[in-house]
């Protein structure tokens, strides 16, 4: 039976390796084992943040709204509890482009949400 070198494919894998940690600093883009340490934990933190990233665009927008509701007298679980009882159907993504962009259009929905509270 044939002897089968393995140089090849090792090879390319640690060229794979080391293209993937371009940009990383000292050896971790240099030496392969310090290198695939690296990309390990680079991967591991970009699935979790991938996760997180979610979570901390809610919370700006919620707090964009916030601040955009009470500079129109409302605050935010109020204007909330308001355009739900008034039937609109505006996500908070939508809600805090509102705010920040189109101020005017943002304060007819306030006063949407304090009429159905009153």
């Amino acid at each position: 039976m044939a002897r089968v070198k393995r140089g090849v494919a090792a090879h390319k894998r640690h060229k794979k390796v080391l293209a993937q940690v371009k940009g990383h600093r000292a050896t971790n883009n240099r030496l392969y084992k310090r290198a695939h340490e690296s990309l390990m934990r680079a991967l591991m933190y970009s699935y979790r943040d991938r996760r997180t990233r979610k979570r901390d665009m809610r919370r700006l927008w919620i707090t964009r709204i916030n601040a955009a509701a009470r500079m129109n007298g409302i605050p935010y679980s109020r204007l909330i509890q308001g355009l739900n009882s008034a039937g609109v159907a505006v996500d908070r993504k939508m809600l805090a482009d509102l705010a920040v962009r189109d101020e005017a259009a943002f304060a007819e929905v306030a006063s949407v949400a304090k009429q159905a509270l009153a």
